[in-house]
């Protein structure tokens, strides 16, 4: 940092970003054993990689061979010039962001030591440092894996059980997926992951807290803007804040009113222009200046923020369902399809900030509408919630705790309370955030482990002497911070949660539906009918793409469905025996990777489509359903897992289902499905089957509907197709048109095809087979596949399964994973595909079949 002269203005602030000139070497090798550090933040296994030191740990049994990574301790350094401080100045270093147990020492002496991974730190170092010009800077990082085994030692009192992971890690806060998950490996990284800064200053704001109370009409807002100071506040200090809208000026308020180092400013808006969710309106977003000026009017500090005018509201109320659980934005009822989120890699100092975005970005086409941040990873980066208030994409965060009966020590309370202050304070200003909850599965842990919980017990210093202390975090702490700090984003206890019944309840709170996969492993055609209130996690694995598979087996002879090292980029429990099931109880399998890749991915496809489908329909039954969450978004490295886009963002098939059931308008049509355990001859002579139809819209939409009875051998049709016209969809809602049923022992098998016309536009289709998929014959389909332009043109002669193209890095299609049926030929449209690359090559269930 260059020196500041003594005729500069000390009020400034003066800051500069320590990502430089970093070295690193692990704590027991020698002095003459530094390694360069590219750039900070970072983490130790990129920084080995980077060095040549570790290969990385996502191709083959790299992961296996990083390990001793976790179990060792590093130290990091820099020196940095001497700043010149002003009288009346100061000399901070603030830390984002140091994993975990760090020693931060200046010029040999410390200057703190930090045990928690998501709390940032600000140390005044204005008379530690020296009278030298190059001030010595280190970080030394204790190993998290041993630290939280000594821990664990030094609290036999405690129950450390939960899911997933060395038990330890409950008493440490980390970020819990680092000690590997049912989807991720086990890496236990250590460095400074967010950015370090040097800053010199006499006054700065330190908070801006924007409280916003929307009228009834939700047409005007009284918003009051606190700025909390920083430093030396002198008298004729005063305060300015300003609200703009896309660079126009819309009010202006100003103070001269200090108290305790706080300006409270008021700004009354009127004509507000909403913040709407994707597909409900804009995401009209407000920038809130705020300015501290001295008393000869220079400018201090400006900080500013983006806001947006909403009011969001968690329905829950009782109806004869049991207790509704759904969400309401600015008056508007919303149906929350959408996924859960991970961190997107296991290295996080990886993630770029267009990275983040290009995740999101992928849900707006899919018509979701949140995003369930999970409560093993982290607080995301900034650009995650600026990408979601842009894009209005819903945000339910997890409060960092997941699968696990957490420590509740004196010391460990502090820190979870400072911890939660400083990221609720950090995001709040964010118009995306919808709920905040206390954990992911804590309750469901304390359930299968016995562990103490009398919901009736309301006196909160009891919980802490059980064996259940951490319902003291989730339902005392927690709690307090949010009404404190943001009083106007509903809290929830727990995710799953269902005011203290059991967290299985489907007639309260939200629900974690893992019957399909896990548990019970019942047959996906029935996942409607396992859902809940709001079902915030479900899902099932398929195999990531094969140019995924590619990238991280090396031999060529690997690539086999079980060879080893694929099977080893699978981390789920009985992962094999479970993806077997669901195969062989549903399609023929197949021995050749390619052909493999694509089953799994089917079954995935068409199990949540089955949940999706279903439950939205419940939408319109008085609220049954209020949403769905799947199991994930996204990966950390490249593995098979239950995402719907692999690591490398490419797209399973299963996101292209999701799009089409939360269509703004879609169509639905369904057949009874009988359990066929016992022979498929013996099913009921007769079957029922339902249309209907759901829309987002928020007025009532007139549409023509067709339904045809196509044979799946012949592709004739069986019997005359239905078609009405002029129905009036419900706005926002469900609408049932028909029903009526198929003859077992009369009508051969055959695909019940519907389409929807909105004013002679088609606007949905949706198909039904008969099941299982195995028994029917899917030869001579006769699938053509035209290009024009950035147009394929597909047509069949005989229905068609799950038709799937190609995913190529940086090419977009409309669609894909399509049923068809002949004479309704679709387009599908891809984006990206340079002028003379081959075409996307393209595959469908049977497609070996003569």
């Amino acid at each position: 940092m260059g020196e500041m002269s003594q005729d500069e203005d000390v009020h400034l602030l003066a800051d500069t970003n320590l990502s430089e000139g970093w070295a690193f070497r692990q704590t027991d090798r020698t002095e003459d054993e530094w390694l360069p550090v590219k750039k900070i933040p970072s983490t130790v296994h990129q920084d080995l990689i980077d060095n040549k030191k570790l290969d990385d740990p996502f191709i083959g049994f790299n992961e296996i061979n990083a390990e001793w990574v976790g179990t060792k301790s590093w130290i990091y350094k820099k020196t940095f010039k001497r700043p010149n401080v002003p009288a009346g100045a100061i000399a901070v270093l603030a830390f984002d962001g140091l994993d975990t147990f760090a020693h931060v020492r200046l010029n040999g002496k410390t200057i703190l030591e930090s045990d928690n991974m998501f709390l940032p730190y600000r140390v005044n170092i204005t008379h530690s440092l020296s009278s030298d010009i190059k001030q010595e800077l280190e970080v030394e990082f204790d190993s998290a894996l041993l630290k939280a085994r000594e821990i664990k030692a030094q609290h036999p009192e405690h129950k450390f059980v939960g899911f997933n992971g060395d038990p330890a890690r409950m008493g440490v806060r980390k970020a819990q997926y680092h000690w590997g998950w049912d989807w991720g490996p086990v890496l236990m990284c250590a460095g400074i992951w967010r950015p370090v800064t040097l800053e010199i200053y006499s006054t700065k704001i330190a908070d801006v807290r924007i409280e916003q109370d929307l009228s009834a009409d939700y047409k005007r807002a009284s918003t009051q803007v606190t700025m909390e100071l920083e430093g030396h506040v002198k008298e004729g200090y005063s305060a300015e804040v300003s609200l703009s809208l896309n660079g126009k000026l819309i009010k202006r308020s100003s103070s001269e009113t200090v108290h305790d180092n706080t300006f409270v400013l008021p700004l009354e808006v009127e004509d507000v222009q909403l913040w709407m969710p994707n597909g409900y309106g804009k995401q009209n977003l407000y920038d809130v200046q705020a300015q501290i000026i001295s008393e000869n009017g220079d400018q201090i500090h400006t900080v500013t923020k983006r806001i947006g005018f909403r009011r969001v509201e968690l329905i829950q109320r009782p109806d004869r369902h049991g207790k509704s659980f759904f969400f309401r934005v600015n008056g508007v009822d919303i149906f929350c399809g959408g996924s859960c989120w991970i961190p997107s890699d296991s290295f996080l100092t990886n993630v770029t900030p267009e990275r983040l975005r290009s995740w999101m970005q992928l849900m707006v086409p899919a018509n979701q509408k949140m995003i369930r941040v999970w409560g093993g990873g982290i607080f995301e980066e900034d650009a995650f919630y600026d990408a979601c208030d842009e894009l209005g994409i819903l945000v339910w965060q997890d409060f960092l705790f997941a699968c696990g009966n957490y420590g509740c020590w004196p010391t460990m309370l502090q820190s979870i309370e400072a911890e939660a202050v400083a990221n609720v304070r950090r995001l709040r200003h964010h118009p995306c955030l919808a709920i905040f909850a206390g954990n992911n599965e804590d309750y469901q842990v304390r359930e299968q482990s016995g562990l103490t919980y009398n919901y009736g017990d309301k006196d909160e210093s009891n919980w802490l002497k059980t064996d259940f202390p951490a319902r003291y975090i989730y339902e005392a702490l927690l709690p307090r911070v949010m009404a404190k700090e943001l009083p106007s984003v509903p809290y929830h206890p727990g995710s799953p949660w269902g005011d203290g019944k059991i967290s299985s309840d489907p007639t309260v709170g939200d629900m974690h539906q893992w019957n399909v996969w896990h548990g019970t492993q019942e047959k996906y055609q029935i996942f409607d009918s396992l859902g809940g209130r709001f079902n915030s996690e479900f899902g099932m694995e398929a195999f990531p793409h094969i140019a995924t598979i590619k990238s991280f087996v090396e031999k060529e002879e690997d690539l086999y469905p079980q060879s080893h090292v694929i099977d080893f980029h699978n981390k789920a429990d009985g992962a094999e025996r479970r993806i077997a099931t669901y195969l062989v109880e549903n399609v023929r399998t197949a021995t050749s990777l390619e052909a493999y890749i694509h089953l799994t991915q089917l079954i995935q496809c068409e199990a949540l489509m089955f949940g999706y489908r279903g439950w939205r329909k419940q939408w319109g039954d008085d609220r049954l359903c209020g949403g769905a969450l799947v199991w994930q978004l996204n990966d950390c490295w490249p593995v098979t897992s239950w995402s719907i886009c692999d690591y490398y963002l490419r797209r399973k098939p299963a996101y292209y289902a999701m799009a089409r059931v939360l269509a703004p308008l879609a169509i639905g049509v369904r057949r009874q499905h009988d359990d066929w355990s016992v022979t498929h001859a013996r099913q009921p002579k007769t079957q029922e089957w339902e249309l209907w139809a759901v829309s987002s819209k928020l007025e009532d939409k007139i549409v023509d509907i067709e339904l045809r009875f196509v044979s799946v051998s012949t592709g004739k049709d069986i019997k005359d197709k239905i078609l009405k016209t002029g129905i009036s969809l419900t706005a926002n809602g469900t609408t049932n048109i028909l029903k009526g049923y198929i003859d077992n022992f009369q009508d051969e098998p055959h695909v019940l095809a519907a389409r929807m016309w909105v004013d002679g536009k088609l606007v949905a289709r949706d198909t039904d087979w008969p099941q299982p998929l195995k028994y029917l014959p899917f030869s001579g389909r006769g699938v053509k596949v035209n290009v024009k332009g950035d147009d394929m043109h597909v047509s069949v002669q005989r229905p068609v399964k799950c038709l799937v193209f190609e995913e190529r890095q940086g090419c977009h299609l409309t669609d894909s994973a399509i049923d068809l049926v002949p004479g309704d030929d679709q387009i599908i449209t891809v984006k990206g595909l340079d002028k003379g690359d081959k075409s996307l090559d393209w595959t469908y269930l049977g497609a070996g079949e003569q």
